[in-house]
């Protein structure tokens, strides 16, 4: 076969959706799938009640849908209140502006299950009008068909499941040309060791790294997702020796491909023939890698390359002195510069107090000359329509079984352009908002950041 076919099973699971009567609205829902709270919704129209908050029992939820709002990320104890009102179900709207919350409980709150079904939608400006009215309003629910249980079969044969594409990625296919140099191929990395490979380099503007990870075995999928790094060292005694060139996470118990533009990092290859290694946990996994170097035809007699990286932050651990460590950086741009790139990879990881881990609200500060203040901040991570990948969640900076891709910044009206005068930059990371202090099992960030300077070439 010339490439990946698809095959999938219509399945009766689908998009959940509300529909409001009299006056009809069809409005998305996000169902508890914990087992904490074992009922389902039946498809015959409920009264809708209105429980406030739902801290109290409510009697005249009885037979009904109880219509809550809840500010607090534990739902039980409300859900637990409609059940003493004989209520036969739960239906919370987040308040205005606020996102859908993934209705979870934890510790001991999960080990009694309720026997009556919960969900959570975006508040209906219409029903809660009706209900300010004193107007009845009836609910029913229903769940949207659409296709899923995917399978993919490649170019060899083998069978892949492809997820469920209720929430369809997007994807492209550029058909471009480039010239290709293998790395690895099905060589298998195991811990600090890793894979190792030396090869000689085109002269290019150009790079994208192309990996495909798979197992050394069907019984040797890893239950959990791992952090995979590439590094790089074309010259022993270059300051850039042996820095991280890309990054990747595996996914749960499956293959796929790993695609990053690091064209920024071209003056990495400063010699004609470099070492690269590739590390993972202890944990072994069997990778192809290749270098692929894309033909760009170009009318323009002159196009900017990179030919200067400034190493800036790792990062470390995220406690109270996180910050503290960083100190402003102080630079001077070459006057043959023509754009200058922050160019950063800012993944969290680890766990905390909070057990939230990666996924805790962060945010990653790039200040330059103290007034342009660039901001990363993952606010998506663990919530509940994040990421929909091998897990349900998207992360601090990172999904399951894909590549961490870098952000990049263009900062070149913010600096000195003439040489002349210096530069400052400062890096800092909060946490929701707020300076780092946990007090335990502080977060980790594993991060790498430079500066890409950019210049006219002959």
């Amino acid at each position: 076969m010339s490439g990946t076919r698809l095959a999938y099973f219509w399945h009766c699971a689908g998009l959940a959706i509300n529909q409001f009567h009299p006056e009809v609205r069809h409005i998305q829902r996000l169902d508890v799938r914990y087992d904490w709270l074992m009922g389902s919704w039946s498809q015959m129209k409920h009264q809708l009640i209105d429980a406030g908050d739902g801290c109290e029992p409510v009697p005249s939820a009885a037979g009904a849908v109880a219509w809550e709002h809840i500010d607090i990320v534990c739902f039980r104890p409300q859900v637990k209140n409609m059940t003493k009102s004989n209520a036969t179900g739960v239906l919370v709207h987040a308040r205005p502006g606020n996102p859908i919350l993934d209705m979870n409980c934890v510790g001991d709150e999960r080990s009694t299950p309720l026997g009556i079904p919960a969900a959570i939608v975006h508040r209906e400006p219409s029903v809660a009008q009706a209900r300010r009215y004193g107007h009845m309003v009836t609910v029913s629910f229903q769940s949207t068909p659409s296709p899923n249980f995917f399978i993919g079969i490649d170019q060899q044969g083998a069978l892949s499941e492809m997820g469920w594409f209720l929430y369809r990625p997007s994807s492209s296919s550029t058909g471009r040309l480039a010239w290709v140099v293998p790395v690895f191929e099905e060589v298998q990395i195991q811990g600090q060791s890793g894979a190792v490979a030396t090869i000689n380099m085109l002269e290019f503007d150009m790079l994208e790294l192309d990996a495909f990870p798979s197992c050394p075995s069907q019984r040797n999928y890893s239950h959990w997702d791992h952090t995979v790094q590439l590094f790089v060292c074309c010259n022993d005694f270059s300051p850039h020796c042996n820095m991280e060139m890309g990054r990747c996470i595996t996914a749960f118990q499956g293959i796929g491909r790993w695609l990053t533009d690091v064209s920024p990092l071209v003056p990495l290859l400063n010699n004609g023939r470099c070492t690269f290694t590739m590390k993972t946990v202890s944990w072994a996994m069997v990778v192809s890698l290749k270098l692929d170097f894309p033909l760009v035809i170009d009318n323009h007699s002159y196009k900017l390359y990179p030919f200067k990286l400034m190493s800036l932050y790792s990062g470390g651990t995220f406690d109270k002195e996180y910050n503290k460590r960083s100190q402003p950086i102080k630079f001077t741009v070459p006057a043959s510069t023509k754009k200058v790139e922050l160019y950063a990879v800012i993944p969290d990881h680890r766990n905390n107090e909070n057990s939230c881990g990666e996924f805790c609200v962060t945010s990653h500060h790039f200040l330059v000359n103290g007034a342009f203040n660039h901001a990363r901040i993952f606010d998506s991570a663990g919530s509940a329509l994040g990421c929909h990948g091998t897990w349900l969640y998207g992360r601090g900076g990172w999904y399951d079984g894909l590549q961490v891709n870098p952000w990049r910044i263009d900062i070149t009206t913010q600096l000195d352009m003439s040489g002349i005068e210096a530069d400052t930059l400062l890096y800092f990371g909060l946490y929701s908002g707020q300076e780092p202090n946990p007090s335990q099992d502080p977060d980790y960030i594993v991060m790498l950041s430079y500066l890409v300077l950019y210049k006219l070439s002959p």
